[in-house]
């Protein structure tokens, strides 16, 4: 298992996109035609956790469910911060940027295909899961051992939290 090369000391931000990286990247459809996602136990966990410890975490998705609002809530994300039928990515990168006075150089993101580009070329740290496509690998400074959906969230969120001496740093580990 590889580690980031970055000094995630900087990092003040993380940002995901859902579908094929917090979400495997094959969705079963509802009867009604709406995308049902899955989701990771241990991802989700990494992200409460960081919620908690009071990480500024983000989504920006293109997918418009409210399903994905709903799990991104109860994990602590704040609703301001959880862009949904972003059909443009780089604009609510921006906002997300801007709206917390952040540097580009202070923001992971984390995404898988090609709608995720001009974001991971903006950022300062563009990650992506194993299974992601080979243009967003090529820009990535790091690429997860987990696939999309399979752990890669809770990969690279442990390893922010373990740089900034926050995983498993108090009780606040230890319950939801």
């Amino acid at each position: 298992m590889s580690t980031i090369n970055y000094d995630l000391k900087k990092i003040k931000a993380l940002l995901f996109d859902v579908d094929g990286v917090l979400s495997a990247n094959v969705i079963p459809m509802s009867v009604e035609g709406e995308p049902m996602r899955t989701v990771n136990i241990k991802d989700g966990y990494s992200l409460h956790l960081a919620a908690k410890q009071g990480v500024l975490l983000g989504i920006i998705t293109g997918g418009k469910t409210e399903a994905v609002r709903k799990r991104f809530l109860s994990l602590g994300l704040a609703a301001e911060n959880i862009y949904l039928g972003s059909s443009v990515k780089i604009h609510d990168y921006c906002d997300f940027r801007d709206r917390h006075g952040l540097k580009d150089e202070e923001i992971l993101y984390v995404g898988d295909d090609i709608p995720d580009l001009e974001v991971m070329r903006m950022c300062g740290l563009p990650c992506c899961p194993k299974d992601a496509v080979p243009e967003v690998k090529a820009v990535s400074r790091y690429i997860s051992y987990a696939d999309g959906g399979y752990g890669c969230g809770r990969d690279i969120v442990e390893q922010v939290l373990k740089v900034q001496g926050l995983w498993l740093a108090d009780e606040k580990a230890f319950g939801w």
